[in-house]
């Protein structure tokens, strides 16, 4: 298939000031349509509205999943992706639990690169930025009726953004939730299903006005075990032993998760992947055996937790502060993503 490009003749005013996420968009997008067995007419254009039917399927049956990942462009001036394959290749994952056809991630990815490119411009260079990557498949085929549909659009736009929560790297409040769950083994929760997003918007603004950042879900069947944090993966650390959910069906395998396993394990840091119960959560944080928690994902990358309420009452982890493990993985992380440091897993691609 070729890629045909066409830019635009009137660029937008780049925004000043502080970006927040995912509110202003470059000048570009790439779109492909699938209908009659292929995906076709890949182009990067103008960023542009589409023109959908009331009566398209996405709108009705919310056959759609997405992706995230992110650019950076260091003092340097070079353009960095970090893991942009991986993405695509859980996209098609997350494609195919919801009957949507698979892209070729090669030729994707490519095209990822020349719209980067193309706007790179957009990417901003502060401390704490990058240009986020949103690849996105929705259903378009205009009829009613539960079944797989005959046509999508798949499009990737991109957005100059700044901390994922407005207080950065403060560690942020949880907020266990008992009564509603984010996914259930058997369910999309292993996947990136728009639906899995709307189902927690709800346990989440209950959350914010009892003074919470995200809440932490519990597993879907005993509301026993912990799952998630928000949109995140989470991670605890007992008594220098770090822990994290296991992948058992309805955990999203998330790339920054991944990440941070591979990095820890490769330093010689003991790492479990395993079924942790609040119970044990809660016992760790009053004996002081709980030393760190934090979220992992690729908008705010590594998010410490400084406490969490559960039942009526608050419990703090390590003194409310950030901790020694969860700033050495923030660091070297984002110190991969924009070359500060070295990158020995070869997880960067540089334009």
């Amino acid at each position: 298939m070729e890629l045909k490009i066409i830019e635009t003749d009137k660029k937008k005013q780049k925004p000043s000031g502080a970006l927040g996420f995912g509110k202003y968009f470059t000048d570009h997008m790439f779109v492909m349509e699938y209908d009659d067995g292929k995906w076709h007419d890949a182009r990067i254009q103008p960023y542009a509205p589409f023109t959908l039917q009331p009566c398209c399927s996405v709108f009705h049956y919310g056959q759609g999943v997405f992706e995230g990942t992110k650019a950076y462009k260091n003092k340097k001036g070079e353009v960095r992706l970090f893991r942009p394959k991986d993405n695509l290749l859980r996209l098609n994952d997350s494609s195919d639990r919801v009957c949507i056809p698979p892209i070729d991630v090669d030729f994707v990815l490519d095209a990822l690169k020349k719209l980067v490119m193309l706007d790179s411009d957009w990417i901003p260079t502060d401390e704490g930025t990058s240009l986020y990557i949103r690849p996105s498949v929705i259903a378009t085929e205009n009829a009613l009726g539960v079944h797989a549909a005959k046509s999508y659009i798949f499009f990737i736009i991109l957005s100059p953004s700044g901390s994922y929560y407005a207080h950065g790297l403060e560690p942020v409040r949880l907020c266990v939730e008992e009564k509603y769950v984010r996914a259930a083994k058997g369910g999309t929760g292993h996947h990136k299903v728009i639906g899995n997003y709307a189902a927690s918007l709800k346990a989440g603004e209950q959350a914010a006005l009892k003074g919470y950042d995200q809440v932490m879900w519990l597993d879907g069947k005993e509301h026993k075990y912990v799952e998630e944090v928000g949109s995140m993966n989470i991670f605890f650390v007992f008594d220098g032993v770090v822990k994290t959910p296991a992948l058992l069906g309805s955990i999203l395998p998330g790339i920054t998760r991944r990440s941070v396993i591979e990095l820890l394990k490769s330093e010689g840091v003991t790492v479990e992947e395993c079924e942790i119960p609040i119970a044990d959560v809660i016992d760790g944080a009053v004996s002081g055996r709980l030393e760190e928690v934090f979220g992992t994902g690729t908008a705010a990358v590594i998010s410490p937790v400084g406490d969490f309420g559960y039942r009526g009452k608050d419990y703090a982890v390590g003194g409310g502060k950030m901790g020694k493990i969860t700033k050495h993985v923030y660091e070297t992380l984002t110190g991969i993503q924009t070359g500060k440091i070295a990158d020995p897993f070869g997880w960067v691609i540089k334009l």
